[in-house]
Order: structure tokens, then sequence, then C-alpha cells
């Protein structure tokens, strides 16, 4: 009954939950399961698997008792370690916050236990979420659940992770650079980065604080629309939309330069538009190459300015790829870093003249699938790409603009390791992007997949 329940979708479980059918214990007990036998993926920090159990027990309680907080009531979810919860240790992955506890909730994780979650634990994170291979010398290092010698990326990488193996039904991921939208590429899930300010970050221990959101990852949209809709207290349609004369921005030249693989996927995706009666244009934007540079620059100089008085005093408690980085961003002048917020103001308003002729823009999430572990450069049609430079290749977009963009599964390469594709929408079209990610969703189900590793 375990597999099968964790199969299912976030409604799916709360319909067997309200017709008596399944009980929250099971679910909690079902998922701290599927984390043991995923453990050597090493998704999580930490479960809280007592308090999480008494948590089901009162949950289903008052679920008996009439008491429905709504959709998200007795669902686990798991919290990215750089996300503050009261009473727990917020580390964000590193060691010089090692026994920090958390005064309060971050907004983010308040708004969820008063919908009714469950929080199972705290997972797996790159270092202060500076890199994206979640390879973290303090806590170990996460392993992709489709080929455990591949990454899952990062920030996110174990929200990412346990999203994909079901060991919490949705999680909590942050993204500055693409740190949602990376896992949820790689292992085969949903995320959603929301527009900047769209949900509140107190409580979120900063990256780079002009570009930081927090968001949801999940199997599919409409999970991650049941806890968008709690996280930013408005409803979010749950139907998806029509496609008919939804017009959809194509970047040309610049979205091709992938592996084969993912322009194959990129291709179905548009034949799929195209059986929609979906419109697409190709957009004649400017002075794209020069978003990977303006995003590194912000992403160098603003962690290190948070960084300073550690940087200062005790250099050694940071990982080496991290500290190199955070010596690096001090490096940053002020003219490179003015000139960098320039290029993004300018970027933001090209984008958002396009998004007038268009409703969507459509790019694949990354040009490669998961990297193996150790691997810096990779092969793109023919011409070798660091590995970093290429997670920011098209996250940058939505990174510097600060718009939303949703990554969802869009198949899978010759050796069976997931392909996202991304979305990326106006101001305040969260709920719209989740919808027509789920319309893909019904006629697709790579986002029903679950690694064999799961299910062994």
């Amino acid at each position: 009954m375990a597999n099968e329940l964790l199969d299912l979708s976030i409604t799916e479980i709360g319909v067997l939950l309200r017709t008596r059918q399944c009980q929250v214990p099971d679910l909690v007990e079902a998922c701290l399961a599927r984390e043991k036998q995923t453990r050597e993926l090493n998704a999580w920090n930490e479960c809280f698997a007592e308090q999480a159990r008494e948590v089901a027990r009162a949950s289903q309680m008052l679920l008996e008792q009439g008491y429905d907080a709504g959709p998200l009531h007795g669902i686990p979810m798991g919290i990215k370690a750089n996300i503050a919860m009261a009473g727990q240790e917020m580390h964000a992955g590193s060691q010089i916050l090692s026994g920090n506890i958390a005064e309060k909730d971050a907004t983010v994780v308040k708004r969820l236990k008063q919908a009714g979650a469950i929080i199972l634990g705290s997972t797996n994170m790159h270092e202060f979420a500076w890199g994206g291979t979640t390879n973290n010398p303090h806590y170990g290092a996460s392993a992709n659940p489709w080929n455990k010698d591949h990454i899952p990326a990062g920030s996110s990488g174990g929200s990412g992770v346990a999203a994909a193996v079901r060991s919490a039904l949705a999680t909590l991921g942050t993204d500055t650079g693409g740190s949602i939208r990376l896992p949820a590429s790689m292992n085969g899930v949903t995320g959603l980065r929301p527009g900047i300010g769209r949900l509140d970050t107190e409580g979120v221990f900063p990256l780079a604080t002009s570009l930081d959101t927090v968001g949801p990852i999940a199997a599919s949209a409409t999970d991650c629309a049941l806890v968008f809709s709690a996280l930013a207290r408005e409803p979010v349609p749950l139907v998806p939309v029509s496609l008919e004369h939804l017009r959809i921005g194509l970047l040309g030249q610049y979205s091709e330069a992938v592996q084969p693989d993912i322009a194959s996927a990129y291709t179905d995706f548009q034949t799929w538009l195209t059986t929609q009666n979906a419109h697409q244009k190709t957009l004649s934007l400017h002075g794209l190459e020069e978003a990977v540079n303006a995003l590194v620059l912000i992403n160098l100089a603003e962690p290190s300015a948070v960084h300073l008085p550690w940087l200062t005093t005790s250099p050694a408690s940071y990982g080496s790829d991290v500290r190199a980085l955070l010596q690096t961003g001090l490096g940053v002048t002020a003219v490179e870093y003015l000139q960098a917020q320039r290029y993004r103001t300018g970027l933001r308003e090209q984008l958002l003249a396009a998004l007038q002729d268009v409703d969507f823009i459509l790019v694949p999430t990354l040009p490669f699938t998961a990297p193996r572990k150790g691997q810096e450069r990779i092969d793109i049609a023919g011409n070798e790409e660091s590995v970093l430079t290429g997670n920011m290749r098209f996250n940058a977009l939505a990174s510097l603009s600060g718009l939303p963009a949703i990554s969802l599964p869009a198949g899978f390469d010759h050796s069976g390791l997931p392909i996202g594709m991304q979305l990326i929408g106006p101001d305040g079209s969260e709920g719209k992007l989740l919808a027509l990610a789920a319309r893909f969703q019904q006629d697709t189900d790579y986002h029903r997949q679950i690694p064999v590793l799961a299910r062994s």
C-alpha cells in the first residue's frame, strides 16, 4: 500500500484521507520508509521522525473531528536547510552555522504549518546555497536518484531528490541563479521559481539578496500549485488552461546550442504546442549572451558582502569551492557590479516588452542532463562548456529579470536521465505558468516516473 500511496498526487491522497481510505500516520510512515530506503542518496540532513509522527496523529484526530486545514492537511514536506524552522538547527549546509537553533519559523514554513502540512525534516543543500552540485563537504554529497554517479544539481539538491523519490510529497527550495529549476530538471520533477518579492523570504538565509526567491518542488504542477497557493495565501486554479491562441516566444539560436537529446525534447515540446493550436514566435532579443556574466558578477559580489565577517575571521570553516567563490567576490569592483545591475535593468525591460507580444517564453532548463559527479566541463554540440556557466545560461534570464519561471519534466535522454523544459512569464503569472505546465502533464507521464531505486 505504501508504494502505491506515494505514486499518487497530493490531491488524490487528499481524497483518500477525507474518505477514510488511509490515515495521516500511514502517509508519514510511507515517506519515512522511503527516506530510509533511499538514504544512500543523502537527500536529507535530518528527519524529525518522532515529531512528525506526533503531528500526524494530531492531524488525523483533527480531520476526524471535522477540522480540515485545506489541501495540504496531513501532507509530509521537506524544507531546505537554509530555511528556519522553530526549535531546529538552521545551518544552511555550513559548518559556520552548525548548532544555530532557529527561534521561530520562516514565514513560508509558518504558512505551510497553518495550511496543515507536516514538516518531515531538513533537506541537504550546497553549502550556503552557493553552488550547483550539492556536493557538501560538511553533510556529504547528494546523488541523482536516476543514476547515483551523477549529480542532482543544486543548490536545492536534497529537495529535488526527496521530491523525485517521494520521501516527501513536496519540498521547499530556494532559487537565486537557478537552484529550484536545476534540481527540478535533473531529478525529473516540477519546480516553480516565483517572481522576486512574490513570497516572503523572512527566515531564509540569504545568498544574493537582490536575486533570492523561495518556492516549491514536487512531482507535478498541480502539487506545486497547492503548495504555492498556501505560501502566497491566494487560490491558484488547478484547471489546466486551453492552449488555443496562446502565444509562446522562442529565442532562436540562443536555445539551440544544447545536447541532441535536449534539442529533441525541445522540438517535441514545440510540436505539442502546435497540436494544441498555440502560436509560436521567434523573438528578437539582443545581448542575451551577456546574461551569464552579469549573473555571475552579482552572484559573486552580494554573497561576499553577506559573508565578509566570517571570511575575515574563519575562512577555513568554508568548503574549498565556496570559499574560493566568496573570496573571488571580494574582488568585484563597484563599477562591475553596477554595470551588471544596469544590464539587468535592460534585460528586464526587453523581456517585459517581449511578453507584451507573447504570453510565455520557452527555453530548455539546461543545455545538458545531469553531469557526472566531479565533472567540471561538458560537451555541448561539439563545444566544451563549463558546467557552472551552462547551469546559468537559460536560468539567468528569469533570475536577472526577477520574473517567475517553472521547470517541468519533458523527457529522458538516451541514458535515462531526466530533461526539463522552462517557461518564463510576466510578473504575477505564477498561476498561469502552473496551469500551462499542468496542461502538458495531462498529455504526458514524465512527471509520474519514479526512479527504480525508490521501488527496489
